[in-house]
């Protein structure tokens, strides 16, 4: 299987007391390196030789498997969850908090007092819902491997020495091909069945440009890897350029507000792809107004950042990103 990087959900510049420094390191480095790394042991174990390795090795990847996949499950709810006033609730949520956890104070000095215990250690502070109970509790969840974040389990084997020592002894081959024989699918059908109405994580819409088709940076890799001819237009603000120290590998840079002096030089037989620093409105814009003029044009997903979390390749942002493309800027 191979994971897609979620686009930044959170936009860094209106963050209060958070740098949209810290938070595009975060996003390229942390979450990007988490998202790569799952992608490796996905396709390590796809490619898995069971006769000539031990089960052993597929444990251990197993095991590596569940701590990447938690850091990019909870890396991406960690920043759709920045962007808002934290001081004001609302009302649904804060009377569902209150009646958990008798005030939303006390949820707040709770939650406050569990990741002020984490500091200087790791893991993750979490507010979570519990189908079973129907109720919201702060979670503790440390390196990532505990759980997965999100996950609604249908079938379980314990393989605690409890489970099986007393009649099994050292024997737990026998106590896990007895497992087999014993599994009622027809209640994990059911189970199977309630978990898939628990909708997966909302992506982040941007209603303004529902109707300018986007791709994602691993669509754009792949085109570039395969040969495919492609415009690809670096369409970041002049005065973020001007500080900018790369640009993504392929792409020339174009100021969007002098897009009608070098529409001219693009071509209409050939796809666009424009993009922004992060996704958010600059890349879409451009795309609109190519698609009006009659391009095929889409907006990248995500934008700069996103591209470099994939480790997309990237090259100096200098004179050569201006000047040395095969589209020449009219005056």
């Amino acid at each position: 299987m191979r994971y897609q990087l979620a686009p930044l959900y959170c936009r860094p510049w209106t963050l209060n007391g958070i740098s949209a420094r810290l938070i595009e390191s975060h996003y390229e480095n942390n979450y990007g390196a988490a998202l790569n790394r799952l992608n490796v042991i996905s396709r390590e174990i796809e490619q898995f030789d069971f006769s000539k390795t031990s089960d052993q090795s597929l444990a251990r990847l197993k095991r590596d498997e569940i701590v990447a996949l938690n850091s990019t499950l909870l890396h991406e709810l960690y920043f759709a969850s920045l962007g808002g006033d934290g001081r004001v609730l609302p009302d649904a949520l804060a009377s569902a908090i209150a009646k958990d956890f008798g005030s939303v104070d006390r949820w707040r000095q709770e939650f406050v007092g569990i990741a002020n215990g984490l500091a200087g250690g790791s893991g993750w502070v979490l507010l979570t819902y519990v189908p079973r109970d129907g109720r919201l509790i702060n979670q503790i969840a440390s390196d990532h491997d505990q759980s997965i974040a999100g996950g609604v389990p249908i079938l379980a084997l314990d393989m605690y020495e409890h489970a099986y020592h007393l009649e099994f002894g050292a024997n737990a081959s026998a106590y896990i091909a007895a497992f087999m024989r014993n599994i009622d699918w027809s209640a994990v059908q059911l189970r199977y069945e309630d978990a898939i109405k628990v909708a997966p994580p909302r992506p982040l819409e941007q209603k303004q440009f529902a109707d300018v088709p986007s791709i994602s940076v691993e669509e754009v890799r792949e085109m570039l890897e395969s040969g495919t001819s492609v415009q690809i237009i670096d369409t970041r603000p002049k005065h973020y350029t001007t500080k900018a120290q790369d640009i993504m590998e392929g792409a020339v840079w174009r100021d969007p507000e002098r897009l009608d002096d070098w529409i001219g030089t693009l071509s209409k037989t050939e796809p666009v792809v424009t993009f922004c620093v992060y996704g958010f409105h600059i890349g879409c814009e451009t795309a609109s107004t190519l698609r009006k003029a009659g391009f095929d044009a889409r907006y990248m997903s995500g934008g700069h950042f996103a591209w470099k979390a994939i480790k997309g390749p990237v090259r100096l942002f200098d004179d050569g990103a201006l000047v040395n493309s095969r589209l020449t800027e009219t005056s």
